[in-house]
Formats: C-alpha cells, structure tokens, sequence
C-alpha cells in the first residue's frame, strides 16, 4: 500500500469544513482511507478551552496536589478539574491521571491537548469522534479513521490510535480461517483502525513538522468478517479491574 500527507493544509479554525479542505487538495481513489488526527477535528468543531472554564473543585484540587507531591512540579488544579469533567471513570489518580473518556477511550489526562493550540490554552478531544468521522466519510465516500497519540501498558513511548471511524469496521475477524498449516484460528481478531493509524503516523510526523491528515491507498479488507468493538468492556478489561484495587505507593 502508499500513504502520502495532504499537503498544504491551513491552520484549521473554529467552523472549518474538514471534508472540503481535503477534498480541495487531493484527488481521492473509491478505495482510499484517509486518516485525520483529532486535533484538527477538535478545533473546526470548536473544542479549545482555557483553564478559567475549570474552576477546580474539591477532588481537583486533591489530586493536584497529590501529583504536585509526587513529581515536585507545580500542577494547576483547574487542568485536574478539566481532566474529570472530560472523563466517566478515574482508572488512576497517581502517579498521573489515567481516565476513560465519554466515548469509552482510556487515556492520560482524558486526551487534553496542551501543545499546537494557538488561541488557548487547552484542546480538548472531540465528543464523538467516531460521529465526527461518519460526517467527513459522507462527504467524501470514504472510510475514515481520526486518531490520537498516546503511551501503550508495557512499552516506552507513544503512538497513534483510532479513537473514531466510518466506513469500514474497526477490526477484521480471522477467526475461523486457518492458518499456514491449516488449524483453525481461534482468537484473532486484527485491529486494522488501530494499525492504520500508527502506518499513518509515520507519515504524518509530530512536532512542528506534523501533516495533520494521510491517505492510505491500495489497502485492502479483504474478504473476512468484521468487528465495530474497539474498547474493552470494564467486564472484560482484567487490567483495569486490577488497577481498581491498586493504590500507587511512592518508594
């Protein structure tokens, strides 16, 4: 398969049509993908912030101050009061804030974004990424995946992930096919969302250097089943339901 940047994207504003801007600029294929990060959604739907919206509140002001003790860093306990009001479930407090958003992602600090937002202080993720997606997919006849960057369990570093998608299905289910030497598979199930997006954030690139959305051409399904599950439920979710009974001590 080829991906490629977009080129020459504006600063996207408030009221900005995604859809158009890409369209303006690329010739798409019926069979591409096109891969957005979410910053670019969050600000044409208008979801930056500034701290003063988040007058901090009792718990905001405690676990700042609980991270402000581990880390010996000053932390504003407004940005913890913006982190809970963007969040259903707090998975850990300390040593950091590990959240589950509206839209069922578990991420540090809800997504909050504080860097590549010119006229505030905070970007906040979109509310519905994947409703975000299924607009910009109309418009342009083509799946579409909206990613973010965040820390993996067990691994150094960061890396892109699908938060929301349309047009295709988050995952193809190989379970029933077989393998090389004919046993049936039993358990696999390929996040291609998940793996599409850290393709595209090769290309993309962070830091001032960063092109906000990449086409993924030649790319195929293929003929497999498909699944619309992406986040685990907390039933089946073993590690947040050990986290649940963790408590972070400081050595």
């Amino acid at each position: 398969m080829e991906l490629f940047s977009v080129p020459d994207l504006p600063e996207v504003r408030p009221g900005d049509d995604i859809a158009a801007l890409i369209a303006e600029r690329v010739s798409l294929d019926p069979d591409d993908v096109v891969v957005i990060a979410s910053t670019i959604i969050s600000k044409a739907e208008g979801r930056q912030a500034n701290l003063a919206e988040f007058p901090a509140g009792p718990r905001a002001r405690e676990i700042a101050a609980t991270l402000e003790a581990i880390t010996g860093e000053e932390k504003d306990p407004r940005f913890a009061q913006a982190v809970l009001e963007e969040s259903t479930d707090i998975v850990m407090d300390a040593p950091f804030l590990l959240t589950e958003t509206r839209f069922g992602h578990v991420g540090v600090n809800a997504g909050i974004d504080r860097s590549n937002v010119p006229d505030a202080e905070l970007l906040l993720l979109p509310k519905r990424p994947s409703e975000s997606a299924e607009r910009i997919h109309d418009k342009l006849g083509v799946p579409v995946v909206v990613t973010d960057t965040c820390g993996r369990p067990f691994r150094h570093g960061q890396r892109a992930v699908a938060i929301g998608w349309a047009g295709m299905p988050a995952s193809r289910d190989w379970r029933g096919e077989s393998d090389r030497d004919g046993r049936e598979l039993g358990v696999t199930v390929q996040c291609v969302v998940d793996e599409l997006a850290g393709a595209a954030n090769l290309v993309s690139g962070e830091g001032d250097g960063g092109t906000p959305v990449t086409i993924v051409r030649d790319w195929e399904f293929g003929d497999h089943g498909g699944s619309e599950n992406l986040y685990r439920s907390v039933e089946t979710d073993f590690v947040r339901q050990a986290l649940r009974g963790w408590s972070y001590e400081r050595n």
